[in-house]
């Protein structure tokens, strides 16, 4: 059983789903006597919980005007991306070999999670089933210290996720991508695991391309 949040993961999990829902939009400012009153808490775990996101990329600061949310920047999606095809496909080459009955459990159940929070619109909860499935799918691996840095990766994209999962098109390619990637765990095949996850991130990035400006010299 998971140990009740403290009041500063409280705050960060609080900001993180009205990141990816949009209440806090690219380019807000955050006002943090507002966010601090709404959530019943004080100002010292806001800032720090600001300062982890800042440190994730996903606010930023200026003097003399304070936290707003991150804009959306291509380029930073595709250096994280290229981070996560690295690390990821590391993990999933030596987990396809270890995964048991119980991991594989975990893994389908997570995308059923995903499937059923995409039926009813909702996108945090799609994002949310969306990381647990994949973490089930590295986590055997067992290399924490890899999947430290993965985790750091994925808490700086959900906003990219939510833009990408608001279309209908995507959530279905989505289920038709996650059926694959099940299927060949299943096999512990794990060239065509690599093979699909890789292709999985490249559908996204190459859907956002057409969304999300890129950065000019």
């Amino acid at each position: 059983m998971r140990r009740p949040p403290t009041t500063q993961e409280f705050v960060l999990d609080e900001l993180r789903k009205s990141i990816v829902a949009g209440e806090l939009a690219p380019g807000q400012p955050i006002r943090q006597d507002a966010i601090a009153q709404r959530l019943g808490v004080s100002r010292v775990p806001l800032r720090e919980a600001l300062k982890t996101l800042e440190a994730e990329g996903q606010v930023v600061y200026q003097p003399h005007r304070g936290y707003s949310v991150a804009e959306l920047s291509l380029d930073d999606l595709l250096e994280v991306y290229r981070m996560r095809e690295l690390l990821e496909s590391e993990a999933a080459t030596v987990a396809a070999e270890r995964f048991g009955e119980s991991d594989l459990a975990v893994i389908t159940e997570a995308q059923r999670e995903v499937e059923s929070a995409s039926r009813v619109g909702d996108l945090v909860g799609m994002i949310a089933a969306n990381r647990r499935f994949h973490f089930a799918l590295l986590e055997p691996a067992r290399m924490p210290r890899l999947l430290r840095v993965v985790r750091t990766l994925w808490d700086a994209t959900d906003a990219y996720r939510a833009v990408y999962y608001n279309s209908d098109a995507n959530r279905a390619r989505v289920h038709e991508e996650h059926a694959a990637i099940v299927d060949a765990a299943k096999r512990h095949d794990a060239a065509e695991l690599v093979v699909l996850l890789t292709e999985h991130r490249e559908h996204a990035v190459d859907t956002l391309r057409a969304t999300i400006p890129a950065e000019q010299d």
